[in-house]
């Protein structure tokens, strides 16, 4: 009896110790999302030695005090990594983890560019002293709870993006030591929070403006390119320093008496008192002589009918101006042209060579604020201020036709439905394409958007999307001019090269692949609105000397001719890309840019056309051929460019022609978003590593030689 009490007994212990046991394995399990995306940055760091007890492979990093984390219950709330000395990248996953706060990986040799997609939730960011290249990702933007962002002594370029509007908790921002360059973005004004502010050590331009009435204590501009006055108020701030660039003398002159605060500005300190002349009150002074004498009454009446003289001159001066204004308001509302911006002013930018263009919004498509404006009367009757939406530099168009010589058919590299494009030789050395557009291909409509449609076009700021440099409204002409691009399109390197002893690797393909992808995840999930491409082909992928690709005519839809016949040749030129809704009802979204996305990456795996009369009629339609044998892998092998010569990772391809397969799904809700193509991509690189690497593979061309070699990637 006894031995059987003692027998429960122990069975009890051994069921709650069990029960214990299970219950803590319970508590230390870390949340699989989490655990997938520190997988993957483990990998990108790759496999630092630095990292203990990390694993690439890990299943509970919270519960294996993986060094560096800190976890609440389940997930991942901290990652702290400094100086380390730990190179590699940030890979793809960072938004992966959902809950967490602090990412610190200052003081290493992390490199690349910054990932799009960060932790959204983060509260301190600190990527600080690594060779992170790149420009602000846009996924800042929506970090609602972020206090501290610390990205200095990186190599990061172009632009501060107008991503600030709604960080209102944001107490430090340190982005000195960097290449940035253009001016302090207009949403810094809305960093109600900021108390510490860094950009020394750049190239940015401009005005301080954009820092008046933040709660600074302490400012660092050293060393940049600001110009102008430096605003009376920052001179009050504890720490200011802003020796090293070329602020005029002194601080700026006071306005003027009874000049207006700038609109939304608080009115404190910047309201004036009245002339005494006009004060009222015990201590006014009366109608007296310095002696204390009265004034004659033949003075006095002097005086009043003086006054009202002066009175009715004044009010007919107004009378008159209520009227011009009134007048001016009419003509601004019936403009057939860019409403905002008066003919005169138009006219007058015309003449310029070169305009400073203003900062770009790489969230908003809206035109931003810029120092010249009109005003127009609202609903309740205020007025209020309405922005010049010109974003980018203006050409004459005499100009233009000297650079192109005259637009010379010598001098045409392109063309498409809207008109030609020139290559213009500027007399700076400066090389850019001009696209002339054809005006019987706009609409009345569309050409007095013209303007509204440049102005959106400029704010397209992306290293994989061609660059607007500036356009032409002059005299009836609408052109477009931008960067120019020197290796030409994908598509003549794909279908139409000279020297076919020269063709693009695999590796320079998926490199293609994902710069492109990468350019429409900006457009579709970026641009606030939405762009869509809506002519997305490789004519219009161009590719630089790095092979690095660059998508035209983006923004382009905006012009996009509606007459049937412009119409029908445009889907003549592109109907191996349309997508089957659009064919069908000419219904086009972001996932039909998908779809032609996936038949440019058939492109690249098979190296045929979308459309080719010349092959077989089962054969003429690439999609429709292609599709059926991309899940087999015999078939596929079949399909590859010949010009590869078997040099192609087995496993690469197969993954490649997956995502195909997703694109081109011929129910539109089936695509899947650009960002989850990117994603998709950006794994099917990091997984490869060249076993087996020839020097001709750097320059991302094959050069044919009779004892060439394949090569394989192991993952």
């Amino acid at each position: 009896m006894v031995i059987n009490q003692r027998h429960h007994f122990l069975l009890l212990i051994n069921s709650v110790a069990a029960i214990f046991v299970f219950l803590g394995s319970v508590h230390a399990t870390t949340d699989p999302t989490d655990v997938q995306a520190l997988g993957v940055l483990y990998t990108s760091l790759n496999n630092a030695a630095q990292l203990t007890n990390w694993k690439p492979n890990g299943v509970d990093p919270c519960g294996e005090s993986w060094r560096g984390v800190t976890c609440e219950g389940t997930a991942v709330v901290s990652i702290q990594l400094p100086n380390l000395a730990i190179v590699g990248t940030l890979g793809y996953m960072l938004s992966g983890l959902a809950s967490l706060k602090t990412l610190d990986l200052s003081g290493n040799d992390i490199h690349d560019a910054l990932p799009y997609q960060l932790p959204p939730n983060l509260t301190s960011l600190n990527l600080a002293n690594n060779n992170l290249s790149g420009n602000l990702p846009y996924s800042i933007a929506s970090m609602y709870n972020l206090n501290y962002l610390n990205l200095s002594r990186n190599v990061l370029t172009q632009n501060i993006g107008d991503i600030f509007n709604n960080l209102t908790s944001l107490t430090t921002l340190d982005l000195s030591n960097n290449g940035f360059a253009g001016d302090l973005p207009n949403s810094l004004s809305l960093l109600s929070s900021i108390s510490t502010f860094h950009v020394q050590n750049n190239q940015l331009t401009g005005s301080l403006n954009s820092l008046v009435g933040l709660p600074l204590t302490d400012i660092n501009v050293a060393n940049n390119h600001f110009s102008g006055w430096i605003p009376h108020e920052l001179l009050s701030v504890p720490t200011f320093i802003y020796d090293g660039n070329s602020f005029d003398n002194g601080p700026a002159p006071p306005p003027p008496p009874y000049t207006a605060p700038p609109p939304g500005k608080p009115h404190n300190n910047r309201t004036r008192s009245p002339p005494s002349s006009t004060r009222a009150g015990p201590d006014a002074p009366s109608s007296k002589t310095s002696s204390g004498k009265k004034l004659g009454i033949g003075t006095i009446l002097g005086i009043s009918l003086g006054s009202a003289f002066f009175i009715l001159v004044l009010l007919l001066g107004l009378l008159l101006c209520f009227k011009k204004g009134k007048k001016k308001e009419y003509n601004a509302r019936t403009s057939t042209v860019n409403p905002p911006i008066s003919s005169e002013k138009v006219t007058a930018e015309m003449q310029e060579q070169r305009v400073k263009p203003a900062v770009s919004s790489i969230v908003d498509l809206k035109p931003p604020p810029i120092e010249n404006s009109t005003f127009e009367r609202g609903k309740s009757g205020s007025t209020k201020r309405v922005k010049s939406p010109i974003t980018t530099s203006s050409y004459t168009v005499a100009t233009l036709q000297t650079a192109t010589n005259s637009f010379s058919q010598d001098n045409i590299i392109g063309e498409g439905s809207l008109g030609r494009v020139y290559k213009a030789d500027f007399p700076n050395g400066k090389i850019m394409a001009v696209k002339k557009i054809d005006n019987a291909a706009l609409s009345l409509q569309e050409e007095d958007n013209f303007v509204e449609a440049v102005s959106n076009m400029s704010r397209l700021r992306h290293p994989n999307i061609v660059s607007l440099a500036g356009y032409c409204a002059e005299h009836g002409q609408r052109l477009l001019v931008y960067d120019y691009i020197a290796n030409g399109s994908l598509q003549d390197l794909l279908h139409f090269a000279d020297d076919r002893s020269k063709t693009l690797t695999w590796n320079a393909r998926v490199r293609v692949a994902l710069g492109t992808a990468r350019a429409l995840e900006y457009l579709h999930e970026v641009c606030l609105p939405s762009v869509v491409h809506r002519n997305l082909k490789s004519a219009n992928i161009l590719l630089d000397e790095e092979l690095n690709p660059h998508l035209s005519d983006c923004g382009l839809a905006a012009l996009t001719p509606n007459t049937e016949r412009e119409v029908a040749a445009q889907l003549v030129g592109s109907f191996g890309y349309s997508a089957p809704e659009f064919a069908l009802s000419g219904i086009y979204t972001v996932k039909s840019d998908v779809y032609s996305f996936g038949v440019v990456m058939l492109e690249l795996l098979t190296g045929r056309k979308p459309l080719d009369s010349s092959r077989v009629r089962s054969e003429q339609s690439l999609v429709r051929w292609a599709t059926p044998q991309l899940h087999d892998i015999d078939s596929l092998a079949k399909m590859v460019d010949p010009t590869l010569n078997g040099m192609y990772p087995a496993k690469s391809l197969s993954r490649f022609a997956d995502i195909i397969a997703l694109c081109v799904q011929p129910e539109a809700e089936f695509r899947p978003p650009m960002s989850e193509v990117v994603q998709a991509l950006v794994r099917l690189m990091q997984r490869a590593s060249v076993v087996k690497r020839r020097s001709s593979d750097d320059s991302g061309f094959i050069y044919k030689t009779p004892d060439h070699e394949a090569y394989e990637m192991s993952y």
